[in-house]
């Protein structure tokens, strides 16, 4: 809602180069309550005085020297366009319909003859800043409403995200003391990405869809999952499911990212040789997503400790992903994986209980 007092606070610009004009516009303001008003004789002067206030209405003359009213505001919708376009009023003596029809196609939204009446400018005057400050109070309600959906979105998406990580961790929880191996192979796989040269939003989408790549262990006996020893081929037959038991639970989602997650929890397991599982996939049959992911859930695996076994260090790893290249991993992104390793570390040692600090390689 647009008050009395909005109006009359507007900010008006008036540019005409007859002095005497100027006095009589100014008087005729303040007699009609309005207050926030600056004046100029040099059209030179107009853009620079209108950008220091950002003028609602400006009261232009037409027929002036140097830069003329037409001038003004070709000079105006080169910085302003749309919504943030001042409203202007033409003031001038020219009657003609040619001059008149110009003016309003050249931005001006009203056209007051000289001399004019007084009652008749304040009114019009009154007019312009009345839709000028109208549009400006649905402009903001409009920006307030769009702040308020975006921070809406982005809590709905962070919950989502949340969703996403504290399903992977009750994967991981089942056959892991803790939870981290997911943020530090996650944070891993996207830094990978990143080298490997994806774009900045698919290295996003990888850091949030890749924490679910074992969800499928949901669906594996604990007699299994939780076997202290070594599974025989019946189990491990079984142990393999959690692959398509994990593509099951994510199908039928229509976003990008629960789209994704299927793809990573899927193929994750194959083998650039075509002897991993569920499909074995060869090469480049492997999808880029479950190739990274792969590497770096096997790198953190390894030189991360469970109730089976103790955790290898970074040299040990690297080297059996190095015998594995060509075989396990695609060759590629060894040597990428190798390139970043500073990297790596610093991530699994940022995200390691501190029992199990890593050893530097360098």
């Amino acid at each position: 809602m647009v008050t009395e007092k909005d109006i009359k606070d507007s900010r008006i610009l008036i540019v005409d180069d007859e002095e005497a004009n100027i006095i009589l516009i100014e008087r005729i303001l303040t007699l009609g309550g309005y207050h926030n008003f600056q004046s100029t004789t040099d059209s030179t002067k107009a853009i620079d005085l209108y950008q220091q206030q950002k003028s609602h209405l400006i009261l232009l003359d037409l027929n002036m020297p140097v830069f003329d009213g037409f001038d003004v505001m070709h000079q105006l919708a080169a910085i302003e366009e749309g919504e943030t376009f001042p409203s202007i009023l033409v003031l001038t003596a020219q009657t003609d319909r040619d001059t008149r029809i110009r003016a309003l196609d050249s931005g001006a939204k009203d056209y007051v003859h000289k001399p004019f009446d007084r009652v008749e400018l304040l009114s019009r005057i009154r007019n312009q800043l009345e839709v000028k400050r109208l549009y400006e109070t649905i402009q903001d309600q409009n920006n307030f409403l769009e702040e308020k959906v975006a921070e809406r979105t982005q809590e709905l998406q962070n919950t989502r995200l949340e969703v996403i990580h504290r399903l992977g961790l009750a994967a991981e929880y089942r056959d892991n003391e803790t939870g981290l191996h997911i943020i530090r192979m996650s944070k891993v796989s996207a830094e990978l990405a990143r080298a490997v040269g994806l774009p900045e939003d698919e290295c996003e989408l990888i850091l949030n869809s890749s924490p679910m790549h074992d969800i499928g262990k949901l669906g594996v006996p604990d007699s299994v999952l939780l076997k202290p020893g070594k599974l025989d081929a019946d189990e491990w037959e079984i142990m393999k499911t959690h692959t398509l038991i994990g593509a099951e639970i994510l199908s039928g989602g229509d976003s990008e990212l629960l789209e994704q997650a299927l793809l990573i929890a899927m193929t994750h397991h194959e083998k650039w040789d075509g002897t991993g599982y569920p499909k074995g996939l060869k090469g480049e049959e492997i999808p880029l997503v479950g190739r990274i992911v792969s590497l770096a859930d096997v790198f953190d695996a390894l030189t991360s400790e469970r109730p089976y076994k103790k955790a290898w260090s970074v040299r040990a790893a690297i080297e059996y992903i190095k015998d594995m290249s060509g075989k396990q991993f695609d060759p590629k992104l060894v040597d990428i994986f190798v390139s970043i390793l500073p990297k790596v570390q610093e991530i699994s040692d940022r995200y390691r209980e501190p029992a199990e600090r890593l050893e530097k390689v360098g």
